[in-house]
């Protein structure tokens, strides 16, 4: 049994309309998915997928060079290959054997996996309608990128308004609360809500101390990356409940086992679509401690690029058992998505940082800047009333004029009559 040959496709893969009026101007280029074809010389076909302006490993260039020829089993744990490869691998030695790709992965430990939805920051609004539509599709806990320039507990008030109580809402901050002060000072707030379960990365990973001052001061459990800080750090120190683990399929594996033996659980992080979020319930099968739910942001795209949707019941989803990934990708949507093309553009536009106050910051940065400009500015941790609103070129002389001054990662501040109904 040998590989006959590896065809890369790329396709542009619309979000959903709701998503799309925010992660356009954040993670336009999410849009590419890159899907990996492997024949074999016995007929069987694998599918793979990549996120190639993501994933934790893009497929080299010289793919056909590396693996044409060999035998597929013997590269099943080669993580250099690409996660599209990878996954291409296990599907088409799992249909060649007859078996489910987990039994290739080693030995089940559970039957449904927890998934959980994924959303941007976002105004309270949005935040709600996108958490409203997690519940109606199954979802029971929604991983949220929270940002101190929105008003958090409005955000928080207005989707425990719109979902079941027993929905769980996990805060990914990505360090922008900057300091453990900042951060036990706020973090304490939000223990009025049973809905808030989890805190990630609440400030920079390197702040081993200040880590650890929180993790010992708030009542939700703390969530970090594996590896930084190294993972004997973050043990010794007992910096962190649990992980936000991902990679290929070995580098995944021992990670799981040392998480195992320190008790702690995981989230699979392994971002795609429907085939991405099936090969994470092959993995989550296997790894006791992949116990919260995983993070695929399958719900960001309008097709899952499988022919039968994954369906979540009370939050969690099958692993299938029949053989490789047991998907059957979409070959009519493959085919209306594929483009020559890998990368996306954001349109171009401006942030509006405003305070009930009347005060206005405009920002010209891209959102993973500003998540490090907002704190260095020491602007206010999710004040009352604040809001970021987007505005996009509309080719007016005042946008012209706002853009060009905040070049460079300078800023514009501004007091601005509030109009009610006034919308940027």
């Amino acid at each position: 049994m040998k590989i006959k040959s590896v065809e890369l496709t790329n396709l542009h893969v619309p979000f959903t309309p709701h998503t799309d009026q925010h992660l356009k101007y954040w993670l336009p280029h999410w849009h590419i998915v890159q899907l990996c074809k492997i024949t074999l010389d016995n007929g069987v076909v694998g599918w793979g997928e990549t996120i190639p302006n993501y994933t934790w490993a893009k497929v080299p260039e010289n793919i056909a060079e590396r693996i044409v020829g060999r035998s597929p089993g013997d590269l099943l744990w080669e993580d250099n290959l690409g996660a599209g490869v990878q996954m291409a691998l296990f599907d088409a030695v799992g249909k060649a054997l007859g078996t489910p790709a987990y039994r290739l992965l080693g030995a089940k430990v559970r039957e449904w996996c927890p998934l959980s939805w994924w959303a941007m920051d976002m105004p309270p609004k949005d935040w709600a309608i996108q958490c409203a539509d997690a519940a109606a599709q199954g979802y029971m806990s929604a991983k949220l990128k929270a940002r101190t320039w929105y008003d958090l507990h409005a955000a928080v008030r207005a989707i425990i308004a719109k979902v079941p109580p027993q929905f769980k809402l996990d805060f990914d901050f990505n360090a922008t609360l900057d300091n453990a002060a900042n951060a036990v000072d706020f973090i304490k707030t939000l223990e009025q809500y049973a809905q808030v379960a989890m805190i990630e990365t609440p400030i920079p990973h390197g702040d081993v101390a200040g880590n650890r001052h929180i993790r010992d001061r708030i009542d939700r459990p703390v969530a970090q990356h594996w590896g930084d800080p190294p993972i004997m750090t973050a043990l010794t120190q007992d910096v962190t409940d649990g992980f936000v683990v991902g990679g290929g399929a070995y580098g995944l594996q021992r990670q799981a086992i040392a998480a195992d033996v320190a008790n702690k659980p995981f989230w699979l992080q392994l971002v795609g679509t429907g085939i991405t979020t099936t090969w994470a319930a092959h993995m989550g099968a296997v790894h006791r401690q992949a116990k919260w739910p995983a993070i695929t942001c399958m719900n960001i795209w309008a097709s899952q690029l499988i022919t039968q949707p994954i369906e979540l019941r009370g939050g969690y989803y099958r692993v299938p058992e029949t053989p490789g990934l047991g998907i059957d990708v979409d070959l009519k949507a493959m085919k209306k998505y594929t483009v020559d093309y890998s990368w996306v553009d954001p349109p171009r536009h401006v942030y509006r940082y405003s305070r009930a106050s009347g005060e206005v910051t405009y920002y010209g940065c891209s959102k993973e800047a500003l998540c490090g400009i907002y704190p260095r500015d020491a602007m206010p941790i999710a004040e009352a009333g604040s809001n970021l609103d987007v505005w996009e070129d509309d080719g007016s002389r005042e946008f012209a004029e706002i853009h060009e001054a905040v070049q460079n990662d300078h800023t514009l501040r501004r007091v601005e009559k509030i109009k009610k109904g006034k919308k940027k």
